[in-house]
């Protein structure tokens, strides 16, 4: 039976786990990291990974950063005697000694269709730059980001409002099922791996608390994808009279239907319109916003507590 060790932390890697789990294949070892605080009472808790690796009974290491070139921690993945190594979002580079400990070589789930978007945030990255489609793509791991060989895609529709969130789940789901094809044609050694062509390579950098600043001088549709990108954190966010709003969710309105006014002002607040003008290709209309410390509120939810009105103006402070 072939024995796999397998490194995930976030959701995302819970499907992969999940399918391979249920396969013909052993899971011998759980790779994720440390424990740390979580939720707004920043509680120490595991990861979702953790927990399912718990509920099956698979030993789970976590080696701290650094780490992972440990003299012990190689020790133990030695012990488990690997196979094949699967990694999805497990949040780390690896070391050349725990890459190529497995006989067959160690594999990554990315969230694009690379060369496109390597890096830490890649579903995040295509969404705010207006990406029609994505994908999942399975690569052997080498020591430089995201670069190795290809064996595998397969492609993902983003449609005009999705969130990252969406997209993200999503892809995991067809991720999860790629890695159990891919793995059978890999045993069976009927997989051409592709080099990447690396002139064509593009990046996708962790996403910042400052990535969610709102210029309303861009374009509504840019603002709108800004905002949809950055669904569930940090949220795009405005200011109106010094307090920081998060805008959750939006759509766009066509130029022909609205008025001319400077970016950022409000151009309609009446029942559960909101519509704020943006820099050009026509305004936004925001259709769910917290105020900050605050809990998330639809436009006429939001429009009954606060008076805002037809001139109101968000602000770019720090731009």
């Amino acid at each position: 039976m072939v024995k796999i060790i397998f490194y995930g932390t976030p959701t995302f890697a819970v499907p992969t786990l999940t399918r391979l789990l249920t396969s013909p294949y052993q899971v011998v070892g759980i790779i994720t990291q440390p424990d740390r605080p979580r939720g707004r009472g920043r509680r120490i808790s595991h990861s979702l990974v953790k927990a399912t690796a718990i509920e099956h009974g698979v030993p789970v290491l976590q080696p701290g950063r650094g780490m992972t070139n440990d003299v012990s921690f190689i020790n133990e993945l030695e012990a488990l005697r690997p196979d094949l190594g699967i990694v999805a979002a497990y949040g780390r580079m690896l070391t050349d000694a725990a890459l190529t400990l497995p006989r067959l070589g160690t594999f990554n789930l990315h969230a694009s269709l690379l060369p496109k978007y390597r890096g830490a945030a890649p579903v995040h990255r295509a969404i705010i730059a207006g990406e029609r489609e994505t994908g999942a793509t399975i690569i052997r791991l080498v020591h430089e980001m995201d670069a190795g060989p290809m064996l595998a895609k397969c492609l993902y529709p983003i449609g005009p409002n999705d969130l990252s969130t969406e997209v993200e789940n999503g892809l995991a789901e067809i991720g999860g099922d790629l890695i159990i094809e891919t793995i059978g044609r890999l045993i069976a050694n009927d997989v051409t791996e592709e080099e990447q062509d690396h002139a064509m390579a593009t990046f996708a950098p962790r996403i910042t608390h400052d990535d969610g600043r709102i210029n309303w001088n861009a374009s509504a549709i840019d603002i709108h994808n800004l905002i949809r990108g950055l669904h569930p954190w940090p949220h795009a966010f405005g200011y109106v009279e010094g307090a920081r709003f998060l805008i959750h969710r939006s759509t766009v309105i066509s130029p022909s239907a609205i008025a001319t006014a400077p970016p950022g002002m409000v151009i309609e607040a009446s029942k559960e319109r909101l519509i704020v003008a943006t820099g050009h290709t026509g305004a936004l209309a925001i259709t769910e916003i917290q105020p900050e410390n605050r809990r998330p509120l639809d436009a006429r939810a939001f429009l009954a507590g606060h008076r805002w009105m037809v001139g109101t103006q968000f602000t770019n402070p720090s731009l």
